[in-house]
């Protein structure tokens, strides 16, 4: 597909200039003040550099240190089976 836009004889009528060719966006209708323009371009590179950040790493409960401390003995019925279970 060409960039460049061609009149009934086939000659190009309008081509793109590099400026135009390396732009994120561009306006094809209306007149946008310069005000709006930076303000849609805030927008834009603001939710083109939001979606990067990873999700926070789920916690590894096979290396928590507070396992390795003691834990005070249960004492009574079923002691034993709440010594394993996690609290």
């Amino acid at each position: 597909m060409s960039d460049a836009v061609s009149d009934s004889a086939g000659e190009n009528v309008d081509e793109k200039t590099p400026e135009e060719r390396r732009a994120l966006f561009r306006v094809v209708k209306g007149d946008p003040t310069p005000e709006e323009l930076a303000a849609l371009t805030v927008v834009l590179a603001a939710a083109a550099s939001g979606g990067d950040t990873p999700p926070p790493k789920a916690r590894d409960l096979w290396s928590n240190p507070a396992d390795r401390v003691r834990r005070p003995l249960d004492v009574g019925p079923g002691a034993w089976r709440a010594s394993v279970l996690p609290r």
